[in-house]
């Protein structure tokens, strides 16, 4: 099972400019989590500064009780070997086919002999779909296949976490939908803690188990889906609905005046539904990572108000109607 990361009172400045400040948060262990938010707003500066490619300027990041912002280059190497990283472009080597590429971390640190380092890696591209590809160079393969292949080689050294920075980028609807189902596959499969940034509503709406948005230098919101998909927050209503009225302007400049006039000339919202998850593939594992989630959401819905409250359950009815096939209703 995938380890908990908190990170606590994270803040993180280039030059004048604050990214953000005051982060707080917890990837729950084995759920998969997504970060959301207007471009500009750190979302990738905040996967490296998880895995201590970045220092913040003050605060902490808890792996497994370890601080990566403060522990030795030993233990950080160390830590970085219990993530797998899903890069936007795949970062495959170009020089290499698609054995060798997912293959590279295995050699480069383990001391696996090259018998148990083929096994390993043709296990990986078997579970992403690629079996029979092998040979095939990076620049032979389509951009879901590039995807795919990145993630084979993040799960090569089987990491407690891995990070997908915007994995739907430069994929059609229906790559960002094979996607998103192997990325709910693989979770049912390895109950690891997963961590995606996204742009991506419809990805954002179907795959996490928690959501959280980045806006104007603060973490707006983080939390079970439920919490964020029927939240009343202005930015976060129009962040998940993809509109223009609300306090997100082209250039993040909106000023509040403007955002209450055009959110009051908005018509009487419908009811919020929240769109059931992704369920795993037939004769794929349950996801153990469901049944925590909903177990935490129940124990806090006396803390919300009613209407709220309504929603969530709603919310909840219907991720059981849409459940793994054979289920009862």
């Amino acid at each position: 099972m995938g380890v908990e990361v908190g990170v606590r009172g994270l803040t993180k400045s280039f030059g004048q400019r604050t990214v953000w400040s005051d982060v707080s948060l917890t990837l729950p262990p084995g759920e998969v989590s997504a970060i959301l938010g207007p471009s500009g707003t750190g979302k990738s500066v905040f996967l490296k500064l998880l895995i201590g490619l970045l220092e913040p300027d003050r605060g902490s990041v808890l792996v497994d009780g370890t601080d990566v912002c403060s522990c030795s280059e030993r233990e950080l190497y160390a830590i970085r070997k219990r993530f797998g990283v899903l890069f936007q472009d795949g970062a495959l080597f170009g020089s290499m086919n698609l054995f060798d590429n997912v293959a590279f971390p295995l050699r480069e640190h383990t001391r696996k002999s090259e018998a148990e380092v083929r096994r390993i890696a043709l296990e990986k591209m078997e579970l992403v779909g690629l079996s029979g590809a092998e040979h095939k160079l990076p620049g032979e393969l389509s951009g879901g296949m590039r995807k795919r292949a990145g993630l084979a080689r993040a799960l090569v050294l089987d990491p407690e976490v891995i990070l997908c920075d915007e994995p739907d980028s430069g994929l059609d609807p229906v790559r960002t939908a094979y996607l998103s189902q192997l990325l709910i596959d693989l979770n049912a499969h390895l109950d690891t803690t997963i961590l995606l940034v996204t742009h991506n509503i419809e990805v954002a709406r179907t795959v996490p188990d928690n959501l959280g948005l980045f806006f104007r230098g603060r973490l707006v919101l983080f939390g079970p889906r439920e919490v964020l998909l029927t939240s009343d927050e202005p930015v976060i209503d129009q962040f998940v609905n993809g509109r223009r009225a609300g306090p997100i302007g082209m250039s993040e400049e909106k000023d509040a005046a403007t955002a209450a006039a055009e959110l009051a000339a908005l018509p009487a919202a419908a009811p919020r539904e929240i769109t059931p998850q992704l369920t795993p593939s037939p004769g794929v594992p349950e996801r153990t990572a469901v049944r925590r989630r909903t177990e935490r959401v129940r124990a806090s819905l006396d803390t919300w108000p009613a209407p709220v409250r309504e929603r969530v359950l709603a919310g909840l009815r219907a991720e059981q109607r849409g459940g793994r096939p054979g289920e009862p209703a």
